[in-house]
């Protein structure tokens, strides 16, 4: 070697970044340099294996670089991965953690430039998750679902996935800690972002709800709940400090007034931006992951295993209400069957009972049409002795009335007839919401089956009471046509009768000026509506209402305006009274918003709604106070200061200083006063005398 070369080798060997930048600019002119390097490295190597425990700068720097540099020479790099995974397998646990980091950057970074295999990464780092180091699990975690993302970021790599899926199942069965809640973390965090979203994925997720490991069982719990209560305190205390403070209104406002510049256009979209961003937050529904629920393979046979696990398990309160929502959950989504449910929970409803509200909720859950009568009329008597009496407060009643209707609505033959005319006597009660609670109970069963009601809390008959049909238990009301389908007919007659109507009053008002002035009798529609509306429906006529329904649902392909008739019909039926055209004064808005759909999860605010005027203390009404001062100016009397920090004058300090301090200024102001005082005074002294001597 010439001295030039040495001494160019020795320059390098202290600027490793330089070097760095010159071979990936250009790689075939600085091979030499790379090679004393790549030799230098393996010295340096040869060193370290001696002491693996002690940190060693030089070295740190030198696998920084050959990772960095590694794709332009792939062949003279081929066995550096293997001696970088080899290092960290051997020496994983008493290595230094700056150098250990290092190792797994540059192992992060060959696998960037696809000189490491996927699998091969991930059983590495997953051996490495043993390490006591935040930090590093950390970025394992964080690069093993981003390194997964990438690769079915363009299309779904079937192969890769499932050796990938494989392996990551392999590692639940794990007895670390540490590495089964890293690999579940990983499963629910790709499932999330729709990569992993498959049925396979889901059920060992599944297995995951019976591990013996507590973090475990409840992060799997989690995933298929929803986010956690905390979670989503955390994400509205974050939304409420990330609020803009300018509506999108008062932003454009501001920049017309003054003058436009590119810089402050960009400021204004960015602005805009982040307000319609978190427009989008805010009017994003509340996520559960109720597909999980769908994909399991044999969620009876989970249920069971489920209730079985709760029944023995000597877990904490929140674990335990974790498997029970769960539970509940299953119970009425897939709409199973488990008889032991109903008599485990009632042992839980008291009004004294820790969360008793949810319990209440998770046992609505739980109802749907096909569990036992029997069963659940047990669960209903249960709530009516233990919450709806005269011995509780007005909320507890409240409460217990708000749970029946809940259940009722998904289960409607779990109530018998005496059990509910005594829960409706409640509609009289002195409290308002206790009263509520049971007026909402009558307007349900009006609606679902207003044969138990007493006669005088059915209401009026309407037309859609006449159409329904109470099941049995286990029956099925197959139709065989699209209800409401009638009115589309009944729609275009009407255009076809206001055409001909509008054609009558033109002749009408024709005849009335070739008239002499007499007055003539007009028959108005409103009143063939009422000898209409006055008469109910013969069965006859409802048979020949469903006939024409299944012509048209059979022989016309229906649009979106069609079915806008159909759902105004449907609603109008239970708006409109069979007897009485004053029913048609309610208005559909009140009819969409007491409307229920039972497929959806009840929720807690339906149990909790007491109607109430809540007590108004001092704390609840001085912060309403300070509430209404807020943006608004300080009352004060007289001209103020413009700078409210600007010193005050003798006369204001006078006025909070004690009396004894200035009650002798007063009298010498009195001694020095000026000959026109001095006149005055005696002039009124004097009118006063005067005065009081003509008294």
């Amino acid at each position: 070697m010439s001295s030039k070369a040495a001494a160019k080798a020795i320059h390098f060997a202290g600027d490793l970044p330089n070097l760095q930048n010159l071979i990936k600019r250009d790689p075939i002119s600085y091979k030499d340099e790379f090679l004393k390097q790549l030799q230098y490295y393996h010295n340096l190597m040869q060193t370290f294996q001696l002491q693996p425990a002690k940190f060693n700068e030089r070295l740190d720097e030198m696998i920084n670089f050959l990772a960095q540099v590694s794709h332009c020479y792939k062949e003279e790099t081929m066995n550096l991965p293997g001696q970088f995974s080899d290092l960290l397998k051997n020496h994983s646990t008493i290595l230094d953690r700056t150098m250990r980091m290092t190792l797994v950057k540059a192992i992060i970074m060959l696998r960037n430039k696809e000189l490491i295999s996927a699998t091969q990464v991930l059983q590495l780092f997953f051996k490495l998750l043993r390490c006591e180091d935040k930090l590093l699990r950390k970025t394992i975690y964080m690069y093993v679902v981003n390194d997964i993302k990438n690769i079915n970021s363009k299309h779904k790599n079937a192969k890769l996935n499932s050796a990938l899926q494989t392996y990551m199942f392999s590692m639940l069965q794990e007895n670390n800690a540490v590495t089964v809640k890293t690999a579940l973390d990983v499963m629910t965090e790709l499932y999330r972002r729709n990569i992993w979203n498959d049925a396979k994925t889901v059920n060992v997720i599944a297995t995951a709800c019976f591990s013996r490991i507590t973090k475990v069982m409840v992060a799997a719990m989690k995933f298929f709940l929803g986010k956690d209560e905390l979670e989503q305190k955390d994400d509205s205390d974050s939304d409420k400090d990330d609020d803009p403070k300018k509506t999108t209104k008062e932003l454009v406002l501001g920049h017309r007034v003054a003058k436009k510049t590119k810089k402050r256009k960009k400021k204004l979209e960015r602005a805009l931006q982040a307000v319609n961003k978190h427009q989008k937050k805010k009017s994003a529904p509340e996520a559960f992951n109720n597909s999980a629920l769908h994909l399991l393979f044999d969620p009876q046979d989970f249920c069971e295993k489920l209730f079985r696990q709760l029944e023995k398990t000597t877990e904490r309160f929140e674990v335990k209400m974790m498997m029970i929502d769960l539970i509940s959950r299953l119970i009425g989504v897939h709409k199973l069957i488990l008889l032991n449910y109903y008599p485990f929970m009632k042992r839980f409803i008291q009004p004294h009972q820790r969360e008793v509200t949810r319990l209440l909720l998770y046992l609505a859950q739980g109802s749907h049409d096909l569990v036992p009568p029997d069963a659940m009329e047990e669960v209903l008597m249960t709530i009516a002795n233990n919450f709806i009496a005269e011995r509780n407060s007005s909320e507890v009643m409240a409460v217990g009335l708000n749970a029946v209707r809940e259940i009722c609505s998904r289960c409607p033959l779990a109530m018998s007839e005496d059990l509910l005319r005594d829960l409706v006597q409640y509609k009289l009660h002195r409290d308002k919401a206790v009263m509520m609670a049971a007026r909402s109970l009558i307007q349900l069963f009006r609606h679902t089956n207003p044969e138990l009601l007493h006669r005088k809390d059915r209401g009026r008959p309407t037309e859609a009471q006449q159409e329904l049909k109470v099941m049995k238990y286990g029956a099925l009301d197959a139709k065989t046509f699209v209800p409401g389908a009638e009115a589309i007919p009944e729609k275009e007659e009407k255009q076809q009768e206001v055409e001909k109507d509008q054609g009558e009053w033109e002749s009408c008002s024709e005849e009335e000026n070739d008239s002499d002035g007499e007055w003539v009798d007009v028959y108005h529609s409103s009143d063939e509506e009422k000898e209409k509306t006055e008469t109910s429906f013969t069965p006859a006529e409802l048979e020949e209402k469903q006939k024409l329904a299944e012509e048209i649902s059979s022989t016309r392909i229906l649009t979106d305006e069609d079915y806008k008739m159909i759902n105004a019909r449907q609603i109008s039926k239970d708006i409109t009274s069979a007897k009485a055209a004053r029913a048609r004064k309610r208005k559909l808005q009140d009819f969409f918003e007491n409307e229920r759909n039972n497929d959806k999860l009840p929720k807690l605010g339906d149990i909790e709604m007491v109607h109430k005027k809540k007590a108004h203390d001092k704390e609840s009404r001085l912060a309403t106070v300070l509430a209404g001062r807020e943006g608004r100016e300080k009352f004060a009397h007289g001209p103020q200061k413009m700078n409210p920090f600007a010193s005050t004058t003798n006369k204001e300090k006078a006025k909070k200083k004690a009396f004894t301090m200035v009650k002798h200024k007063i009298r010498r102001q009195k001694t020095k006063r000026s000959f026109k005082d001095k006149q005055v005074s005696l002039r009124n002294s004097l009118i006063k005398k005067m005065k009081n001597s003509r008294k």
